[in-house]
């Protein structure tokens, strides 16, 4: 059975929320309009996903969703729940009906000029998608000469479920952001050792993160998703805050970095200069991927790499909108772009006040 609909929002993380949010103010109704859908098991986003030691004060930057405060919340409770306990009030304070888990297949050219989506629970045809999949679907792990043969343990951030299992081992995190620093920081008074390695230098911002800093950052990141590139992190070009217990890590040389390693062999890492480091461990703070591999059947990347957008449209298909991609990664950043995506699927579908229910009003 195919079902229709006016749009389908894929992803209820906070770029999907916003979207759903601002959908309903214009006067889509869900499940009639529009409809969320969630691959995760319950809400939260990737939040519900973060390792328990990931409390709620340690979050940089998490910006409230539209229309509801996030208040009260313990800064020494797990992330994962402070933040899963509210998407599931905001879900059910703004009547979203997300429907999960359903798995987003594919989504590919349908019948009279609708997108045709394929998925876990059934087709839905639509008029035009807004896809907010984020990232933690495709950790990144990059290759190393050797890598097949470290006889040690390896695991991305994604499988980090705090320090306490790393007693006594030696460990080497890789990777230039929060998550390696924070890993580090925790690792350290348990491990027996630890090294830090980076590709480049790390960067450590010195005094607050005003709005005309972040603007220039995001702006940074636009740029290069306007041309088609692939999208970096818009940590990658903010740096890393400077906090207290950054400067006691520095101090006491658990953040004092080393160059990316050249190999791994059985035994840990090495380096071209001779160097080597025994691990037991090696732990990959390395970020991730744009997860939309669901929508190669659109052909929307471009030789760069990267899906070229125009604002969160799509260039190649003014169907398809993309929020938390790339300058809209971060939380404040995809509530505007939930909001702007809305602005212009209400351009596409032809109506100045909303869907049929706006329209008819």
């Amino acid at each position: 059975m195919t079902r229709e609909i006016d749009v389908v929002v894929v992803g209820a993380g906070q770029a999907g929320l916003s979207a759903a949010y601002h959908l309903r103010r214009a006067g889509f109704g869900p499940g009639r309009d529009f409809v969320v859908l969630d691959h995760a098991p319950g809400p939260g986003g990737a939040w519900q996903f973060r390792w328990p030691s990931l409390t709620y004060g340690k979050v940089h930057g998490m910006h409230a969703l539209p229309g509801m405060e996030l208040t009260g919340a313990d800064p020494g409770r797990p992330s994962s729940e402070v933040i899963t306990e509210y998407f599931d009030a905001y879900e059910r304070a703004f009547g979203l009906e997300v429907v999960r888990p359903v798995d987003v297949r594919a989504v590919r050219e349908g019948e009279r000029g609708r997108l045709r989506v394929e998925t876990s629970a059934g087709i839905w045809s639509t008029r035009a998608l807004i896809n907010a999949t984020g990232t933690w679907d495709r950790p990144f792990v990059p290759r190393v000469a050797g890598q097949e043969t470290f006889r040690g343990r390896q695991l991305h951030t994604v499988g980090y479920r705090g320090p306490e299992e790393f007693a006594g081992l030696r460990v080497v995190v890789v990777g230039g952001g929060a998550s390696a620093t924070q890993h580090l920081l925790e690792l350290a008074p348990y491990a027996a050792a630890t090294a830090w390695v980076t590709r480049r230098p790390p960067v450590f911002r010195e005094g607050p993160f005003d709005a005309e800093a972040g603007r220039a950052a995001v702006a940074l990141v636009e740029e290069r998703v306007r041309q088609g590139l692939a999208p970096r992190s818009v940590v990658s070009v903010t740096g890393l805050p400077l906090n207290d217990a950054v400067r006691e890590g520095l101090r006491s040389g658990v953040l004092d970095r080393l160059p990316m390693f050249d190999r791994m062999t059985p035994e840990g890492v090495g380096w071209a200069d001779g160097r080597s480091f025994a691990a037991d461990v090696v732990l990959w703070a390395t970020g991730f991927r744009a997860s939309v591999g669901h929508l190669a059947p659109l052909r929307l990347r471009e030789p760069g790499g990267g899906i070229r957008l125009v604002g969160t449209r799509a260039a190649a298909d003014p169907r398809v909108h993309l929020v938390g991609y790339g300058p809209s990664a971060s939380t404040v950043g995809a509530n505007r772009a939930g909001r702007a995506a809305v602005r212009e699927v209400r351009r596409l579908l032809g109506s100045g006040a909303g869907p049929r229910r706006a329209a008819a009003a």
